[in-house]
């Protein structure tokens, strides 16, 4: 059977390291944080603000917020839009991920 990569001939370009809470994920260019996560094997990096419930992705196309993290120190950015780019750095996001 073939693999999607190869009914596309696509050919990604080469892996680099991002961090998320200090651990590092390999992604690939063209990656948004919430593919290179998930391809890591997370799945959930916000907790809700009344009763801590675990959040990642829910719709993937930027409506629901449910996969808000703090990227680059910049909060509430939406992991299923934000492409990531080598070197950045992932937080999961608590409250409303401003310092208060």
């Amino acid at each position: 059977m073939s693999s999607p990569l190869d009914l596309a001939d696509a050919r990604p370009g080469p892996p680099f390291t991002v961090t998320l809470d200090g651990r590092e994920i390999e992604a690939l260019p063209g990656q948004t944080v919430a593919a290179a996560l998930w391809t890591a094997g997370i799945t959930a990096w916000r907790a809700t603000r009344g009763d801590g419930r675990p959040r990642g992705v829910f719709c993937g196309i930027g409506v629901c917020f449910d996969c808000l993290v703090t990227v680059n120190d910049r909060p509430n950015q939406r992991a299923c839009l934000v492409p990531v780019a080598p070197g950045d750095v992932i937080r999961t996001q608590e409250g409303t991920g401003h310092d208060d």
